[in-house]
């Protein structure tokens, strides 16, 4: 009986990108704890809101990848349903679409 070197090689790529999102999400989680207290200056609060803002679309992208993940969907377009490049979850490990239906996305 031989092993398919392809699929664990698949394997442990989603394990470490696993690794990488939960890490992510776990930085973007106390970035948000920080931003989030209240640090008196006005001044800083547009700036703060922004940050905020950014911070909670980045845990939800991370969050949308790991369930992904778990549901086995993770590394297939949601528009054509072809497989995403490794080279592209390498380098954004949340991507939900290929490149040609992200340029499409806009």
């Amino acid at each position: 009986m031989s092993t398919d070197l392809r699929d664990t090689a698949d394997q442990e790529r989603i394990t470490r990108l696993r690794a990488t999102l939960t890490t992510e999400f776990e930085a973007q989680t106390a970035r948000l704890t920080e931003l989030t207290a209240d640090t008196g200056d006005p001044g800083e609060a547009h700036t703060r809101s922004a940050l905020i803002a950014a911070t909670r679309q980045s845990l939800a992208q991370i969050g949308d990848a790991l369930n992904r993940m778990a549901e086995g969907s993770y590394g297939t377009c949601a528009r054509c349903e072809a497989p995403i490049p490794a080279e592209r979850l390498e380098i954004l490990p949340h991507a939900r679409f290929c490149v040609p239906c992200q340029q499409k996305q806009g």
